[in-house]
């Protein structure tokens, strides 16, 4: 690597979570010194009060709570780099824990730059989401659209695609410059973090990089979280023996990344001169969720069928996946886990991790507590 030394010391907020861990194992098996910095999340880790077995053995484990100034200050002694990947993550759920997100993905980010106001680092990489867009771009004939989301009777009606004078409009690769408009609690949250960290190394000098992550899966990931990734919410229901549960007809579209590639983006990130700006992060493809709820049900050969419940959950959107060229030509990214390849290994890692810890399909639960409140139609 260039820019830091081999052995650069770096802290990762959120760092014993799902995309957490993956970095920082790479990282340190790269040579750096890492730390991260956790507070063990209940939702996310299942209630363990003990960093991830997974996490390399030197990785140093520091519990905290980004809100926590004191704790945080005392994490980024002798740092040279910090990715910020701490966050509460969620649509749905963002829309009724409302000072909960804002606190923690708000709040914490603000305090961390505060922090880092007093002692500024050589590199600040922030995980965004490709939830920042909203819908995402749209063909109609020779015109490219950026259509706002979709009206409430349109959706009781199951009219589920986007139109333009009745016309239907054809999904196409959505780019960095595609007008941002966040539909949920959370997406606005992630908005306000990228654009924060952006802000802030422009009027501190500190070389900033946000990266909006699509639809991450692999290994480590939260299978007991029922507002976490889509791919884990089924693969949780397919080792319970129940069918996966699909919103609208299945045929909305979105890109599904592997863990693995991600955690390549960011160790890119950490080292590129093309720093200041955003960067989509994905596989470069674009899936149905039917196709993907088929998909995990084969990886772990389950005997049971997909159902579609015609449901709707506000703050969803319909189509969106990722343009990646940008970051193939400025950061060097290449996707190099295709979908199928990551879901054997996901399958695998799915056998071990059923065995060992269990995974509890929370989404019955979760699905209640939307209706309960009107979240979904």
């Amino acid at each position: 690597m260039t820019g830091l030394p081999k052995d650069a010391p770096i802290l990762i907020t959120g760092g014993a979570g799902f995309i957490g861990s993956h970095l920082a194992n790479l990282l340190t098996e790269k040579g750096c010194l890492v730390r991260v910095y956790d507070t063990l999340a209940d939702q996310v880790h299942a209630g363990a009060s003990q960093f991830p077995d997974h996490l390399h053995g030197d990785v140093e484990c520091v519990n905290g709570d980004v809100r926590d100034r004191d704790s945080l200050r005392a994490a980024l002694q002798d740092v040279d780099a910090v990715y910020h990947l701490a966050a509460a993550v969620g649509v749905g759920q963002s829309m009724y824990q409302i000072a909960h997100y804002t606190a923690v993905n708000n709040l914490g980010t603000a305090i961390l730059l505060e922090c880092l106001a007093e002692r500024p680092v050589e590199r600040l990489v922030v995980a965004s989401s490709m939830s920042v867009y909203g819908e995402g771009l749209y063909r109609l004939g020779d015109r490219l659209l950026a259509p706002p989301g979709r009206e409430r009777e349109q959706l009781r009606r199951g009219e589920w695609e986007i139109r333009e004078g009745g016309q239907t409009l054809t999904p196409v690769p959505t780019p960095e410059d595609k007008t941002l408009t966040p539909t949920s609690v959370y997406a606005l949250s992630k908005y306000d973090q990228e654009k924060m960290c952006l802000l802030f190394g422009e009027a501190y000098g500190v070389p900033t990089v946000a990266l909006r992550f699509f639809n991450v899966y692999g290994a480590y990931q939260a299978l007991s979280n029922p507002y976490t990734g889509v791919l884990a919410i089924f693969a949780s229901r397919c080792l319970n023996g129940n069918p996966p549960l699909i919103f609208e007809d299945g045929k909305q579209q979105r890109d599904f990344v592997s863990v693995k590639d991600v955690a390549r983006a960011c160790m890119l990130a950490l080292t590129t001169t093309a720093t200041g700006q955003a960067f989509n992060i994905g596989s470069g493809h674009a899936y149905s969720i039917a196709q993907i709820a088929d998909a995990i049900i084969e990886a772990v050969n389950a005997r049971i069928e997909p159902e579609i419940t015609g449901n709707f959950r506000v703050g969803d959107i319909r189509h969106c996946f990722a343009d990646i060229s940008k970051a193939e030509r400025l950061l060097g990214y290449e996707p190099q886990v295709e979908l199928r390849d990551g879901m054997t290994e996901l399958a695998e890692w799915l056998s071990h991790a059923e065995t060992q810890t269990g995974a509890q399909d929370n989404f019955m639960h979760a699905s209640h507590e939307l209706a309960r409140r009107g979240l979904t139609l």
